[in-house]
């Protein structure tokens, strides 16, 4: 008795999603729960396991094939590796062990332009995955070096340089043209679509980190003995404080939905993150029930998981408003773009000593400039610097956050 293998339900915000590779082939011997095929959607990397030991003896799907929620992949007959079959799959089996060398979506395509061979090529991400970045080096490497010129005669005198001589030969102007991954593509359209349908606006402010780098530095030993391992970052400080400034203006944790306006009585944050693949919004569920310990422990798991292409759709979908760091980066100022429906969204920045005045007198102070982008359909200016500054004066006085004030 066979059984089909098919594509995980999608929910109803992903139409469809792409056969992106397939870990086994045709009549190969598999275990239960081992990979079998990855699917690439707008918003992540679903995996395909299988259900039961056995082989698989048709793949009906090819990779680049765009399939729907549940779709027919496969079809396997139960049952172990035996006799005749073992020993031949013996020699294969070795290889599988070793292969397919995993690596990104787009470290792939680049791979199967240039026609490489995977194994030569050295990971650099978590367990030897192959990175975009890995084969571009890889590529570099690979290029010839300018052949030799010919000694010249000695009978013969030697001749002036010339203009091309002493310019040397000249370098090719590569060009290369790729198709974009559909996450990539999703992402595209997404902050295309939010720049042309709201009304899209920015405010500023600065912060002074000194309190909070103080905490920080008088208590990260003991944070992270008392909870596990996890550190104490500034993230978990900031989250605690937007969840705050939501709850006293309401309005920038609503969305628009047509004609009305939903006001949502939690808070869900999102934290973008950073990927090979591109920017994706995991979210924190009701991040105003969480301690500071419990933001920082689940922005480490959310970006570990991000990074392993393990994010699932659940994980990804909702958030009220989004919190996106990009001083991580050295970014010193910039306008954080909507992520649709939310209507506000916080951007951090680097922290750089500045020059600033207090109680009349210059100082230098490690300052982070704060920007709001925030949708001016629903909320107003005044409520957006008002949240802004309860932001920046919660983060300036650490312990209200603690003490809730």
């Amino acid at each position: 008795m066979k059984i089909e293998i098919k594509a995980p339900a999608f929910p109803e915000s992903v139409a469809d999603g792409e056969v992106s590779l397939w870990h086994k082939q045709e009549g190969d011997f598999v275990q239960r729960d081992e990979l079998l095929v990855e699917i690439e959607t707008d918003k992540v990397v679903m995996e395909v396991v299988a259900p039961e030991a056995g082989r698989l003896d048709r793949i009906l799907i090819d990779v680049g094939s765009t399939i729907e929620s549940e779709a027919l992949l496969a079809e396997l007959t139960p049952g172990e590796a035996t006799g005749s079959a073992e020993v031949a799959t013996t020699s294969t089996s070795v290889e599988k062990a070793e292969g397919p060398t995993p690596m990104g979506p787009a470290a792939r395509q680049l791979v199967e332009e240039h026609a490489l061979d995977a194994s030569a090529i050295k990971g650099t991400g978590k367990d030897g995955r192959i990175n975009k970045e890995d084969v571009l080096a890889h590529i570099a490497n690979q290029a010839p070096a300018p052949a030799p010129q010919p000694a010249p005669k000695s009978a013969a005198p030697a001749a002036a340089p010339t203009t091309t001589d002493l310019q040397g030969p000249t370098s090719e102007r590569i060009e290369r043209r790729v198709p974009m991954t559909r996450m990539r593509a999703r992402i595209a359209e997404r902050l295309l679509s939010a720049t042309q349908q709201t009304a899209m606006l920015t405010t500023f402010n600065e912060v002074d980190m000194a309190p909070l780098m103080r905490l920080r530095s008088q208590y990260k030993d003991q944070f992270e003995k008392t909870h596990n391992g996890t550190r104490l970052g500034f993230m978990g400080f900031f989250v605690r404080a937007c969840c705050e400034a939501l709850k006293r203006f309401p309005e920038v944790n609503a969305s628009i939905d047509g004609n009305d306006v939903v006001y949502h009585g939690y808070q869900d944050i999102g934290v973008a993150v950073s990927t090979e693949d591109g920017l994706v919004v995991p979210v924190l569920r009701d991040a105003d029930f969480m301690s500071i310990a419990d933001v920082e422990a689940a922005i480490r798991d959310l970006g570990l998981k991000a990074r392993d292409k393990k994010l699932t759709i659940e994980e990804m979908t909702g958030g009220t408003f989004t919190v996106s760091n990009g001083g991580v980066f050295g970014s010193l100022l910039s306008t954080p773009i909507l992520n649709p429906p939310q209507t506000a969204i916080l951007g951090m920045h680097t922290i750089k000593d500045r020059p600033v005045a207090m109680d009349g007198e210059v100082v230098i102070r490690p300052m982070m400039y704060l920007a709001l982008s925030y949708d001016h359909r629903l909320i107003d200016g005044k409520t957006a610097v008002q949240f802004l500054v309860t932001v920046k004066e919660l983060i300036e006085d650490p312990s209200r956050i603690l003490l809730q004030l």
